[in-house]
Formats: structure tokens, sequence, C-alpha cells
């Protein structure tokens, strides 16, 4: 089984089973060294705590035991977690929300010769990310399609 199916798997059970006001940011599958991890990305309004990740680990953890055929290759480590100040942007309700915020998006395609911008998401129509950002000292607005987005997040401005 691929990772990306391992990972449609997991959200597909773990997903529902999120009591609110939680929700799942994202799952990743990797390998860490010698070890795989599975990284359950969860957050709330105001933020998570560790009392909290561990309560939600206690939700999730049974549950991964009742997939069948058993998706996973290896022996891997659960870790249930905050996303943290750069927390991923990984669908079109989480940029809605991320509108007015400072993100970083990579780009499968260049736009202006550069595939990474970083500034102020200023607007998302569901198909172009208006980003402002600085070009060494000048404000530059650009339209990103949506379809051209490798990956976004939130940044934290220095």
């Amino acid at each position: 089984m691929s990772r990306t199916s391992i990972v449609e798997s997991v959200r597909a059970l773990i997903e529902p089973a999120v009591p609110k006001p939680f929700e799942l940011v994202d799952i990743e599958y990797e390998k860490m060294g010698s070890d795989y991890v599975l990284s359950v990305l969860v957050d709330k309004p105001g933020g998570i705590t560790v009392e909290e990740t561990a309560d939600l680990t206690d939700v999730i953890s049974p549950l991964l035991d009742t997939i069948e055929p058993d998706p996973f290759p290896d022996q891997y480590m659960l870790e249930v977690s905050s996303p943290g100040l750069e927390r991923p942007l990984k669908t079109k309700e989480s940029l809605l929300q991320a509108v007015g915020q400072y993100i970083n998006v990579s780009l499968y395609q260049a736009i202006d010769k550069s595939k990474v911008f970083e500034g102020d998401l200023t607007a998302f129509d569901g198909e172009n990310l208006t980003l402002t950002y600085l070009d060494k000292t000048r404000q530059k607005t650009v339209t990103i399609p949506y379809k051209t987005v490798a990956k976004a997040r939130l940044a934290v401005k220095i």
C-alpha cells in the first residue's frame, strides 16, 4: 500500500472520531531514521494542550488497530501533536480561514521566476490566492492559481 493510500485510509477512519472542537489538520506517514512515524496533527481554536493530545491518542490509537487489512507494512510510532505556528494549509477551507494572515506558498511552476512566495494572504476566492509580499523594499501583489500550489502553510513573520 502506498503512503498516500495509507494516509487516506487513516483519515477516513479517524476524521469522524476526532471530537469537536478539535480539528484534524493533517496526517503524515514518513520514515524517520529506521522508524516509521504516523503523525496526526490536531488543533482547536485557542490551541491544544499536551494533555489533550494524550487524550486524542487514546481515541485514535485503538481505531488504527481496527483497519483491515492492516495497511502498515512495518511497525510505526503514532505521534499526535499540534501543527504549531507554521500550520499546513492543505484545503481550500483552511486557505479561506487564513485570509489576512502571513503565509508561505510553494508552487509547482514558477510565477515571475519564483516558486516560493511569503507574504500576507489578502484574498482567496477558491480559484486564486492573492498575496502581498515584499520584494527587497517594494510591496508587490501576486495572484496565484490554486491549482499551482504545491504546499501552503502559515508562516512566522520575522
